[in-house]
């Protein structure tokens, strides 16, 4: 083989092994975390599994379990957060940033389980079922992720960025999952 072939093939074999990394870089994970009973007490919320925040998937999954409880017990909701948080719990500015949110639209945390849509006022299936993914583009930081849940009243899914602490484990570093989706089928003047 000349000289040229083999530097042919050479660059050819490298060509293939760069295309089949980016395509396994390009893979998409989607993790459903499933809670047979939501729990009630901050005690029972450290018991589940997923809080040993071992995976991003968990504490995005946690995180809404968490936002749903303000509307019913705010102090418990806050608690919560703030076990996810980790070392930096919720500022003044987090805690008035949830009670403007949760204003007239305590649906919202609720339409991120299945079978919660508008047409059903956002009530979910049992049992207690979300659905975290992530994309190509969710690692990019080290040490950070950025998964993305669906909402039942939204087009697009919503962001959770998690941070990996020096514990290994995975905190609820921001989320974006509080932002206005479509109201349920009881408030809606139209329907």
């Amino acid at each position: 083989m000349s000289f040229m072939n083999k530097l042919k093939n050479k660059m050819q074999n490298a060509a293939k092994e760069t295309l089949t990394k980016t395509a396994g870089n390009l893979t998409k994970q989607r993790r459903t975390i499933v809670f047979e009973d939501m729990p009630s007490t901050l005690e029972e919320f450290k018991a589940l599994e997923e809080a040993r925040m071992s995976t991003p998937f968990d504490t995005a999954a946690l995180t809404v379990c968490a936002l749903s409880y303000y509307p019913i017990n705010k102090q418990l909701s806050i608690e919560m957060l703030n076990f996810l948080r980790g070392p930096r719990p919720l500022s003044g500015m987090d805690l008035q940033f949830l009670a403007d949110r949760f204003r007239n639209k305590d649906y919202v945390p609720r339409s991120y389980f299945l079978g919660a849509t508008p047409d059903n006022d956002y009530e979910p299936n049992e049992p207690y079922s979300i659905e975290v993914e992530d994309n190509p583009y969710s690692y990019q930081n080290e040490g950070y992720a950025t998964l993305y849940i669906h909402s039942g009243g939204a087009d697009s899914p919503r962001q959770v960025q998690l941070r990996k602490a020096k514990d290994e484990k995975w905190y609820l570093w921001d989320q974006f999952l509080l932002a206005d989706i479509r109201k349920p089928e009881s408030e809606n003047p139209w329907a």
